[in-house]
């Protein structure tokens, strides 16, 4: 497997100085950045998009629970922390590890067996992504469709269901968006905000908008606006 690239998110320079070195006994990680307070981490992390997150939970003005939410997309994520009682809080994050410091050598081993693990799970998920010919069954009431992911221009969160618009229909699934995400082809689909997917074949035009954000003009005059924490990947991913 390639290297697993980390982030710490710690105040305390001593924490992270103590937790370089326990990760110098796992060369299977690579630190690629780390930040004493949330805002640093926040812009640290959309920055470099690390797959593992080193996050303390008490820091300074705001919390990593605050972190969390602040993110479009977070990364696998332990908990490094000197109060048990957070505990059940930060699975509820889905956190996959929290460790108490000083942290056990060994207990960090366990943490980074479970990381690997998570990340050949999601490797393997990634090698059953559709393609834009697969096929999906959709209803809606007595309506029903075979549709091309190819035909499909916009995911949108609706309640605890996702709306799928294509052509001139639209249909609802039980599936949240991040499951959506997870099987669709990423060279062909953007995840906009935290609650809109689109198909980036399907932009007609591209106008700034308010806070450095961008609009983007979809089919059948729908607007999605680009968060600002998504501006910079999709400006990437458009070669803008």
């Amino acid at each position: 497997m390639k290297k697993i690239k980390a982030v710490i998110v710690e105040d305390s320079r001593l924490a992270r100085n103590e937790l370089k070195e326990l990760i110098k006994n796992h060369p299977e990680i690579e630190i690629i950045g780390e930040a004493e307070n949330v805002d640093s981490g926040f812009q640290l992390i959309n920055t470099v998009q690390p797959d593992l997150l080193f996050l303390d939970i008490n820091m300074p003005e705001k919390d990593g629970f605050e972190l969390l939410e602040m993110l479009d997309r977070v990364p696998i994520t332990v908990f490094t922390t000197a109060f048990d009682e957070y505990a059940i809080k930060s699975f509820e994050y889905n956190a996959l590890d929290y460790l108490l410091k000083p942290i056990n050598p060994k207990r960090f081993a366990r943490a980074i067996e479970k990381v690997s693990a998570n990340l050949i799970e999601k490797e393997e998920k990634n090698s059953k992504k559709l393609t834009l010919n697969n096929q999906i069954f959709l209803r809606d009431g007595e309506k029903c469709w075979l549709v091309k992911i190819a035909d499909i221009y916009l995911f949108e969160v609706d309640g605890n269901y996702t709306k799928i618009f294509f052509q001139d229909e639209k249909a609802i699934i039980s599936k949240s968006l991040n499951q959506i995400e997870e099987k669709l082809p990423e060279d062909y689909f953007f995840r906009a905000n935290r609650n809109q997917i689109i198909n980036m074949e399907y932009i007609g035009k591209i106008d700034p908008w308010f806070s450095g954000n961008l609009l983007v003009h979809m089919p059948k005059e729908t607007k999605v606006e680009i968060s600002r924490r998504q501006t910079n990947n999709f400006k990437e991913k458009m070669s803008l």
